[in-house]
This record gives structure tokens, sequence and C-alpha cells, in this order.
């Protein structure tokens, strides 16, 4: 079974990208928002699902470790297939997908392609107690190794804004990061935010990043 590939991005579809691994092409189907993160002819490392079938093996790929877990978790509920879980994965954040289930709102599921009414139902009815989550440390790993990097010029703008200390506890800026990835923030907003954190509160342990990092966030929805 394959679980991760890593490799160049020869080609990027409607649903799928084909990910070049030492010379041979893999087809990987993927959501809108794990596709919206690559970039033809750069390097990308994605988590696999690999779905055997008796006449095929489908491959899977995700950015994260998050919507790998949301895939498997909605595909375990009758109707929905591998390509309508993408289909969700596509329409909603995963921060849309835990508001969803926990309001019961089966309009929200409506909004993916080929879920109607009834199946949007039997979403929210079957997943209502379950809770969707990775372990930390697993999020923190995988994070680094699986989203496609930045661009150089996100780069260049880290290396220039980040303060001299920093670095001084790198393990805590790192979890603090992952931790707000993990609720669903891109890494790059995630890493600005704790950037900002750690300047205004340099003693903060994690908890306390994480919480200053999301009054980060709420300013600049004022």
């Amino acid at each position: 079974m394959i679980a991760k590939l890593k490799g160049l991005v020869d080609s990027i579809g409607e649903d799928y990208l084909i990910l070049d691994v030492n010379g041979v092409g893999y087809l990987v189907f993927a959501s809108a928002k794990t596709l919206g993160r690559l970039s033809v002819m750069q390097p990308a490392a994605l988590l696999i699902e690999t779905v055997v079938r008796e006449d095929s093996i489908t491959l899977f790929g995700f950015a994260d470790p998050l919507e790998k877990e949301w895939f498997n978790t909605l595909t375990k509920v009758q109707g929905v297939g591998a390509k309508v879980g993408l289909s969700i994965l596509s329409a909603l954040s995963v921060n849309q997908l835990r508001q969803a289930v926990a309001a019961q709102d089966k309009n929200m599921f409506t909004m993916a392609s080929g879920v109607g009414p009834k199946l949007a139902a039997r979403i929210v009815t079957e997943l209502k107690d379950k809770i969707v989550s990775v372990p930390m440390a697993q999020v923190a790993k995988d994070i680094n190794e699986a989203m496609a990097p930045l661009s150089d010029d996100e780069l260049q703008t880290i290396e220039e804004t980040a303060p001299v200390g920093m670095t001084e506890d790198p393990a805590k800026i790192e979890d603090a990061i992952s931790a707000l990835v993990n609720l669903g923030y891109q890494r790059i907003e995630a890493y600005k935010a704790v950037n900002q954190a750690a300047i205004k509160a340099p003693e903060a342990d994690m908890g306390e990043l994480i919480k200053w990092a999301l009054k980060e966030f709420m300013k600049d929805k004022i």
C-alpha cells in the first residue's frame, strides 16, 4: 500500500494531478484545496490513501493529515464514495466540516457536488458523535513533510521578518504552528501569527502562544 508520495508535479487537472516520482507518473486524485496548494513543475509531497477494488487501484492525495482523516471518516458514511468525499473536501474547509457536523447543518453539505438533502442528512446524523483528529506529534511531522513547499518569495519574507529570538525554542514554535494548522489555518498564516505572538510574549509556553496567535487572527478580521 502506498502511504506517501514525494516528487515533481507533472500536471494538474480538475480533480487530479500527475506526480512524477523518479520518472514514474502517479495519477493522484485530490480535493480542490489540496490542488490549489500545488504548482506544475514544483516539488510536492502528499499523504496517500490507497483504495483497492477488484478492478482498480486508485490513489487519493492530501496536503495535510487532518484532511486525510476527514476523507476516511466521510467515506465510511453509506452513500459517500471516494469521489463524493473529495467533492465535500473541495467545498468545505476542515473547520466548516467540524462546525456543520456540530450544528447538524445539513445544508452546508449540499454545497458539495453529488450531495443531495437526503445524503447530507445522513452525513450529519452518522457523524454527530465522531471526533476527527490526529495526534499532535503526527501533525507536526506530517505537515512539515507533506505540504507543498512555500514559494521563494514567501520564504524570503519569512526569513526577513523572523525575530532574532524565534530560534531559541524551535520545538515550541513548531508545535504552536502545527496546532493552528490542525485547527484549519494555512501554515503561512499560522507561522506569521505565532511569529507575532512570540514577539509580544517571548516567555509564553505553547498554549499561551496559541492563544496570542488566535488573537492576532481575530484582529485581522476586525
